[in-house]
């Protein structure tokens, strides 16, 4: 059977029209990393929030891949390209209603998690365990 695709693109899709259609404000809570194409000097510890309402966003569109848009920061534009793989949150932000989404760790950081637990495992093959012997 073929790979499915993400469901994430299509459930930030439908939080998002959700919102518009009720009159909600939609933040965008954004990982920034080396993929991220936002103004760096509003990331805070790694992440930044965007409005993705229509009236904050020129040219919103969506893909399964990425989320891309202009917007002014300070008065200044910027076009943003926003990779679906650091999303990690859309919602209402008048009642905080919407979606937020488990990590997906970078093919560097699965390659640590997997070296580190083969690490684990030559460890605890070396380590003997504890044996008592009786001496009189």
């Amino acid at each position: 059977m073929a790979e499915l695709t993400s469901t994430k693109p299509y459930l930030v899709r439908a939080i998002h029209e959700w919102c518009v259609d009720n009159a909600l404000t939609p933040p965008l809570l954004v990982e920034v990393n080396s993929k991220t194409k936002v103004p760096m000097a509003y990331v805070k510890d790694g992440e930044i929030v965007l409005n993705l309402s229509y009236s904050a966003t020129k040219d919103l569109q969506f893909s399964n891949e990425a989320i891309i848009f202009s917007a002014r920061f300070a008065g200044q534009p910027n076009n943003l390209y926003i990779p679906m793989e650091a999303v990690k949150g859309i919602f209402a932000r008048e009642n905080g209603q919407g979606m937020f989404f488990e990590p997906v760790p970078s093919e560097k950081e699965s390659e640590e998690i997997t070296l580190s637990q083969e690490h684990e495992k030559n460890i605890s093959k070396e380590v003997k365990k504890p044996s008592l012997k009786l001496v009189k």
